[in-house]
């Protein structure tokens, strides 16, 4: 038993903090905590510290023995002897350092096989793993460690075996780019002048390009924050009780998620479910899932592949597929209903929400903080203008989060939040209004819902109450609200048609001028603020509905 117990404590995940001790009493001194850092004895903190030198020392030896190899070939007179001495070189370097990893490791297991915390850890850990019950999982999420040891919670798999649903073998359906028709001859041709650019446009995407769109997934920022991310993840489950899950995505990627319970307690929005999607470098620990917690409501965050504990990474295809089995796991595993769910999304977690209400239009509603409508004008803003071919191909191919398109395709209430004073999703600074491309994203919106109230004096009217950013146009234009809402309501009443309507057809241009403007005011609220300013419950709000 204490030889299985020590292969455990070796081979087992790093432990970072006890939550809640399972039934045992707080050590002295923690009287006044709900939860504590887990403490490792000095053997296994020092032994890890040396782990972590031993990490960044192969990092740099890697970069060495290449600088070498070039050094050698050149000294020496034949490539065979410099081959020889640098197989020599490797396997000397090799050897040397798995005899000092082995040796490490096995002093982290001896350090944590005489610790009790992690004793008790790696025993409910392996009893989880045999059973993994209702009673065994409670115990587990006392404590916070690797989440790659975590048992999964829910999978794709799970609903696809009880009905047919739209999974395939490579995922979800995503909205493609509509293809050129050409010819045969000319499409063979196109194909063969175009082939490098498709390579570079390929190496581009996944090199630095999925980096700088998603910097939350470079494990160098990860690291830095990972203190900032425990320390989240501690208050979520220590004051709002909340549950951590493994969710296995049709592609099989691991993506963590965070629930909080809110339907037992008093107050009208615990029952509604607000699934929180976060920005580029955004982190359900310390991200949007603050703003509805505050509002009372159930919350479920969880973070983009690649991010955190989630594997991946996220690609506009993965970033799909992890968006579907968090609205699988919230219907089929937590109980709620899709009209009694609500996506909320910050920045680039637009495209999430905006694919989640498209492909399952029984959504309640969709409230996007600080969206843009597509990634397009954003990426060649800060792109030299001279690799404008290249960063279309490889947006539309590789990276192509057209927001609007999918928004579109939703008929419920949406309403869209803008940050007067956002630097990021301007293409010319934030002291431009107009350039903020949730502007374009609220008239592709409107110009699809209400064709015939969306002429061109009604789009001259809304954008000069876009660019005005108060209610002097509004007033200045004299809408008569009372009007406008009995308008919509009769044709509601009379057609019970979807989107789009064809309400409007019918007006003077007054009165089209009047009903975008109210319609415009209704779909978009403007908050005075930056990008990255968190969004107070205050200005979070349900939105309209007719």
């Amino acid at each position: 038993m204490a030889g299985w117990l020590w292969l455990r404590c070796l081979f087992g995940p790093s432990l970072h903090r006890i939550h809640r001790p399972p039934q045992q009493p707080r050590p002295e001194g923690r009287a006044g905590r709900r939860g504590w850092d887990y403490l490792p004895r000095s053997l296994e903190r020092h032994t890890d510290n040396i782990l972590g030198w031993v990490s960044l020392w192969w990092g740099c030896s890697i970069y060495d023995w290449d600088c070498s190899t070039r050094l050698l070939t050149e000294q020496f007179a034949t490539l065979d002897v410099a081959i020889l001495r640098n197989l020599w070189c490797i396997l000397d370097l090799v050897s040397g350092i798995t005899c000092s990893l082995i040796c490490l490791r096995v002093l982290v297991g001896w350090g944590r096989w005489r610790n009790p915390e992690y004793l008790q850890f790696v025993s409910i850990l392996e009893e989880t793993r045999r059973n993994h019950t209702p009673n065994n999982k409670k115990k587990l999420a006392s404590y916070d460690f690797d989440f790659s040891h975590w048992p999964a919670d829910f999978s794709w798999k799970e609903v696809r075996q009880k009905k047919q649903t739209k999974f395939s073998k490579g995922g979800v359906s995503l909205l493609k780019p509509e293809p050129k028709h050409r010819g045969a001859t000319d499409s063979l041709l196109n194909s063969v002048r175009t082939l490098p650019c498709h390579i570079i446009s390929y190496l581009v995407a996944h090199s630095f390009g999925r980096r700088m769109l998603y910097p939350g997934s470079v494990g160098l920022l990860q690291k830095a924050m990972r203190p900032m991310l425990q320390q989240g993840q501690a208050r979520l489950i220590e004051e709002y009780d909340g549950q951590r899950n493994k969710l296995i995505s049709c592609d099989g990627n691991e993506i963590d998620a965070m629930f909080v319970d809110r339907r037992g307690e008093r107050g009208p929005n615990g029952k509604t479910l607000v699934i929180c999607c976060e920005g580029n470098a955004g982190f359900y620990e310390v991200g949007c899932m603050n703003t509805p917690l505050d509002g009372g409501y159930s919350v479920l965050g969880w973070n983009h592949p690649g991010f955190a504990g989630s594997t991946g990474v996220p690609f506009p295809q993965n970033e799909a597929n992890a968006m579907d089995v968090v609205v699988q796991f919230a219907v089929h595993k937590l109980g709620f209903q899709l009209n009694d769910i609500v996506v909320y999304a910050w920045s680039i977690g637009g495209f999430t929400a905006s694919w989640a209400v498209m492909s399952y239009p029984e959504i309640r509603a969709l409230v996007l903080d600080a969206s843009f409508d597509d990634l397009l004008p954003l990426a060649l803003k800060v792109m030299p203008e001279s690799w404008r071919p290249l960063v279309t191909h490889t947006v539309r191919q590789y990276m192509n989060l057209n927001n609007a398109e999918q928004l579109c395709r939703y008929q419920g209430p949406v309403l869209l939040i803008r940050r007067t004073k956002d630097e990021i999703i301007t293409t010319t600074g934030p002291e431009d209004i107009m350039s903020n491309r949730g502007n374009d994203l609220l008239l592709r919106l409107l110009q699809h819902r209400y064709p015939k109230v969306m002429t061109e004096d009604s789009l001259r009217a809304v954008r000069q109450w876009l660019a005005a950013g108060s209610q002097s146009v509004y007033i200045g234009y004299e809408v008569d609200d009372d009007w406008c809402m009995s308008v919509l309501q009769s044709y509601q009443t009379d057609r019970e048609t979807p989107f789009p309507w064809s309400v409007g057809e019918d007006m003077t241009a007054e009165g089209r001028r009047q009903l975008a403007l109210f319609l415009a005011r209704k779909y978009m609220r403007n908050f005075e603020t930056t990008h990255c300013t968190p969004l107070p419950i205050s200005e979070f709000h349900m939105p309209w509905k007719l």
